[in-house]
């Protein structure tokens, strides 16, 4: 009898470490790389379309629903993916996206991911940069691409081995175009989204197709900039080839609650787009 008591609470021990596994994403590395070449740690830096801004119906983030590291147990993140073939990633997902962030912030959140250890790292940047008041108050091409190469060099001097995958921008005149024929959005837009592109939706005067045409020029420049920065990087870094651009986003793809972010559904896109482009595909 003692010997079945003990042997019972053993197999206890041991159901009870089974069910602690695979727990919410969390800040720290994991246990190292498998044999497959998985990563055991990960981390997403970027900007309110990474934290999943406006994806849960409220204006706040929510990372659960995140492309990059979001565990909402639906099976589509780069991190959800990664952990059905190596469980060891487990908790071990850290989201450091900031709304409201531009390329020159990156470093700072570069160096914030540095200290997690991480095997694997994805950048997401750029919206933010074009969505200003105005077109002057955009960040240049030149600044961009320097504030994007700094921020992967403090990741290649932290993180000599992670791998690194860089995404390019939404199409956000591909927005404009889907959207300014709809009512609601346009009231929605109307209260100050991206105004840049999105301000007098319904205009066709020549000075706001001119408008939208330099924002919409200008996330092209942005974009070779991200794909010239990861070639520079090396051959740790993974650029999508433009595949987040190019993706045609509907409406329904898009939060109700700003109708510019997406919505699960689009975070669900987004990850689907970033991992058949990525290392681990």
């Amino acid at each position: 009898m003692r010997r079945t008591s003990v042997i019972l609470v053993v197999l206890a021990s041991l159901v009870a470490i089974a069910c602690q596994s695979g727990g919410n994403p969390g800040p720290g590395p994991g246990p190292g790389p498998t044999p497959k070449g998985l990563p055991g740690s990960m981390v997403a830096i970027g900007d309110s379309i990474t934290v999943a801004f406006a994806s849960c119906l409220l204006p706040q983030p929510c990372p659960r629903n995140s492309w990059s590291t979001g565990d909402s147990d639906r099976d589509y993140s780069h991190y959800e993916r990664i952990r059905a073939l190596n469980p060891a990633i487990g908790g071990h997902a850290t989201n450091l996206a900031v709304p409201g962030a531009r390329a020159g912030a990156m470093a700072g959140q570069a160096r914030a991911a540095v200290a997690t250890g991480a095997e694997y790292v994805t950048l997401l940047v750029g919206a933010n940069d074009v969505c200003r008041p105005a077109v002057a108050d955009m960040t240049s091409a030149a600044d961009f691409r320097a504030q994007v190469d700094e921020a992967l060099r403090v990741l290649k001097e932290g993180l000599p081995k992670a791998k690194v995958f860089v995404a390019s921008i939404p199409d956000v005149y591909r927005l404009w175009e889907v959207g300014h024929g709809n009512d609601t959005v346009v009231r929605v837009w109307n209260q100050g989204v991206c105004p840049s592109m999105l301000a007098n939706p319904t205009s066709d005067a020549a000075a706001d197709r001119a408008r939208r045409a330099d924002v919409r020029d200008r996330v092209t420049a942005y974009d070779s900039a991200l794909s010239s920065a990861c070639l520079k990087y090396g051959r740790l870094c993974d650029y999508d080839g433009g595949a987040v651009h190019r993706y045609k986003f509907e409406v329904k793809d898009l939060s109700p609650v700003d109708f510019f972010h997406p919505n699960a559904g689009g975070q669900q896109i987004l990850a689907e787009v970033t991992w058949k482009a990525g290392p681990y595909a």
